[in-house]
């Protein structure tokens, strides 16, 4: 058994509660803390901001990806698509998909969970059919057939729980049906649709196993279950179903936005919400190293209020380690309380194990994204 040693200390010139009246001559705050934001941090008060480097040089450094670059040929199965960012125990992919699957598909090396980037589609499974539209979060667990028939062509995040599970995470004070209730989750159906696809036809199913793809012949449609039962099924979410936690007088972390849970890695939701209120909230995110997670956000719609000249599509990746928070408009118009709420959707990545990048992803980078927290004189007025 291991503990912490919590000690609660203080020193100098500080505010007497994170992220809240910060002493009139430190405008900065930056937190350094353990085990993402769920272990002890300290918080420190800065009169220069913790981002103001004139030079970097080494390969510790923030990325910026653009995703709507990624120069893959059209293919109808995800199992040909590149990985773009991935260790042993995730994979990120990403997938365009425009003419429906004449085959099954089946991830035997974990679960896998489908953002729905663009477009709209049917998805035929085990568990029978659903229809998903831009939005969507798909759990699919590991070994279950599935394929998709488009109605308008997909653009698809892909995030592989390698050798893992999805789960919800533990909701704890705030109670089981906040930020969104477990009723919400939507489960396939076997309906007239699903009904409609059984066949006596030959069907392909392409098994992925340790990155390698077998492909399983059958003289019927393998789809054919007339019913099921249990507590393991394909789940759907849209983010307009998640109500995020909110405090008018505390900026909560990123880990207030938790979706889902695997066992070396969280995946969270960012969406529109109003901006804390109170004259001494702060009303950005915090200076930041996150120093035992990688960190990923993949922009999906909106105007990301700490952010500038991101689009959708594009990828932000914060390796363990680096000082980050907004940037420098951002964060002056924090100060400003010029936005009263967000309208940014985005998904966010935090790995426990360091993140590698593939070479699809390396294509895209913007190279001078290290500079982009660099103070223009105009941003200091």
């Amino acid at each position: 058994m291991r503990k912490w040693a919590q000690f609660p200390l203080k020193e100098g010139d500080i505010s007497r509660q994170a992220h809240a009246d910060f002493p009139e001559q430190a405008i900065y705050e930056r937190e350094t803390g353990r085990s993402g934001f769920f272990g002890p941090a300290s918080h420190f008060h800065h009169t220069h901001a913790p981002t103001g480097w004139s030079h970097w040089e080494g390969p510790l450094k923030p990325r910026l990806f653009n995703f709507n670059d990624i120069g893959e040929d059209k293919t109808n199965s995800p199992w040909q698509v590149p990985n773009l960012l991935h260790n042993a125990h995730c994979k990120m992919r990403t997938w365009r998909l425009e003419q429906s699957m004449d085959f099954l598909v089946r991830n035997a090396d974990g679960d896998e969970l489908l953002f729905i980037h663009e477009g709209s589609a049917e998805l035929f499974c085990d568990y029978g059919h659903l229809s998903l539209r831009d939005g969507d979060y798909v759990v699919i667990p590991r070994s279950t057939c599935w394929r998709l028939e488009t109605s308008a062509p997909l653009f698809v995040l892909l995030i592989e729980a390698t050798n893992d599970s999805y789960q919800l995470p533990e909701k704890g004070l705030v109670g089981n049906h906040a930020i969104f209730d477990p009723a919400m989750l939507d489960t396939p159906k076997i309906d007239d649709v699903f009904k409609a696809q059984y066949s006596e036809q030959q069907t392909q199913v392409h098994v992925k196993r340790h990155g390698q793809v077998s492909v399983i012949t059958y003289p019927y449609n393998p789809l054919d279950a007339i019913g099921w039962h249990g507590d393991l099924a394909v789940m759907r979410i849209n983010w307009r179903d998640i109500r995020p936690l909110m405090s008018h007088r505390y900026h909560l972390p990123p880990s207030a936005h938790t979706t889902f849970v695997a066992s070396r890695f969280v995946v969270c939701t960012f969406v529109p919400r109003p901006i804390e209120s109170d004259p001494g909230a702060l009303k950005v995110p915090f200076y930041h190293n996150n120093d035992d997670y990688d960190e990923v956000l993949f922009y999906h719609a909106g105007d990301f209020f700490s952010r500038d000249n991101i689009e959708r599509g594009m990828v932000t990746f914060h390796p363990a380690g680096f000082t980050h928070g907004p940037h420098p408009k951002a964060f002056q118009a924090g100060r400003e309380y010029r936005k009263k709420f967000t309208d940014e959707v985005a998904v966010m990545l935090d790995t426990r194990d360091a993140l590698e990048m593939g070479a699809a992803a390396v294509a895209t980078e913007n190279p001078d994204y290290v500079n982009s927290w660099k103070v223009k004189p105009a941003e200091t007025k």
